[in-house]
């Protein structure tokens, strides 16, 4: 009789260790879901391989890309944005010219429609740059072939205006090529922080 009692308590526990390892593994695959919805459709991570965005980021950094933003809202200007330049390449750029806007560049100032923008991401970079102007001097037209940017395609720049591959070589970056808007800088852990 005892024996029993000893068999029954025993197929109990172990009856509630197995019911407690199916919870586990359910949420564990919910959550798994979960992650993977944000990735596909709602959050990116990246990595930054090169220099033509210093200082404002850095080789190696890790970012967060908000992949829906552009669903709700249209780019803005001076947006940094990660697109797809190549079948195996995505970029990461700043939007400079939107579409419908006629830019240019005279003695490393920014001109859009006629009037003058600032661009105080540069202020650092510009400060150790002596060797002529930071940003040469160039008009939409002489860069593209055309006096503005055309309808659903975007103007980009890097900030290492020295250094970097952007639409003054490859041309225009069509809207529907940006995955999506660099948001935050999670790597490494000491310069955690929003992208300005």
């Amino acid at each position: 009789m005892i024996h029993c009692e000893y068999d029954r308590r025993e197929a109990l526990r172990v009856n509630s260790i197995g019911r407690e390892v199916w919870e586990w593994a359910k949420t564990f695959a919910v959550v798994l879901v979960i992650v993977l919805l944000v990735r596909m459709f709602l959050f990116a991570n990246y990595v930054v391989h090169g220099e033509s965005m210093m200082p404002t980021i850095e080789d190696g950094e890790r970012l967060i890309i908000n992949k829906v933003g552009y669903e709700i809202a249209d780019p803005e200007r001076f947006d940094l944005v990660v697109f797809n330049a190549t079948d195996d390449s995505d970029y990461i750029k700043r939007i400079i010219g939107l579409p419908g806007d006629e830019l240019r560049f005279e003695d490393d100032e920014l001109y859009i429609n006629g009037e003058s923008y600032d661009e105080p991401y540069l202020d650092e970079a510009k400060g150790t740059y002596s060797a002529g102007p930071f940003t040469y001097d160039f008009s939409l037209l002489e860069v593209t072939g055309e006096a503005v940017v055309p309808e659903d395609q975007l103007f980009v720049l890097g900030d290492n205006r020295r250094n970097s591959l952007d639409s003054r070589q490859l041309g225009y970056i069509a809207i529907d090529d940006v995955v999506g808007k660099a948001n935050i800088r999670y790597w490494p852990v000491d310069d955690i922080s929003m992208i300005p």
